[in-house]
């Protein structure tokens, strides 16, 4: 007879991972009479009525298995979910969020050094012309209006928008070349 036991560390993030036993036949009445009382001496009262005696050892092992996932379950379920929220107020309260990894410095880092590899190829792209550089940072990686910029170096803007027409042709001819 094969038999599935569902043992507490093979429970992973929720899902059941039973491990099949073979067991050799024979009569399992005193194993199931022992599993029986076992649970009727455990059940309330007024639910005695209610306990059953089991078939087969299948059927027990899977009461077991249901007992042993659901004790799991009650431990593991609101890990990810703290009941009480983040408090900035400065209460010495302890918080769950506290435990949380907060990797949000090296996000920032590793953005800074994106952008700024991205910059340093824009101004080694556009060599001489780091006016275009700097103009093309400006407005299309940093948001800058074209009348903002402008305005800032005491240029007129149909000035600025055909070098940023000419530097954005540049710097598509040079990404070409670098992909090939």
């Amino acid at each position: 007879m094969k038999i599935r036991v569902l043992y507490e560390d093979h429970i992973k993030n929720g899902h059941k991972n039973y491990t099949t036993i073979e067991i050799p036949d024979g009569d399992y009445s005193v194993m199931l009479d022992i599993d029986y009382e076992q649970r009727l001496a455990e059940a309330n009262p007024e639910k005695k009525a209610e306990v059953k005696r089991c078939e087969t050892l299948q059927e027990m092992f899977d009461l077991m298995n249901n007992k042993e996932y659901n004790h799991w379950r009650r431990y593991h379920r609101h890990l990810g979910n703290p009941k009480t929220p983040y408090r900035k107020d400065g209460e010495d309260e302890t918080d769950v969020m506290d435990t949380f990894a907060d990797n949000s410095q090296e996000i920032e880092r590793s953005l800074q050094d994106e952008y700024e590899s991205v910059c340093q190829w824009i101004r080694k792209a556009l060599g001489k012309k780091q006016d275009w550089a700097d103009m093309f940072i400006a407005v299309r990686i940093d948001g800058m209006s074209i009348r903002e910029y402008a305005s800032s170096i005491g240029a007129s803007e149909n000035n600025i928008t055909q070098k940023l027409k000419r530097a954005t042709k540049k710097l598509e001819q040079e990404y070409k070349n670098r992909q090939i």
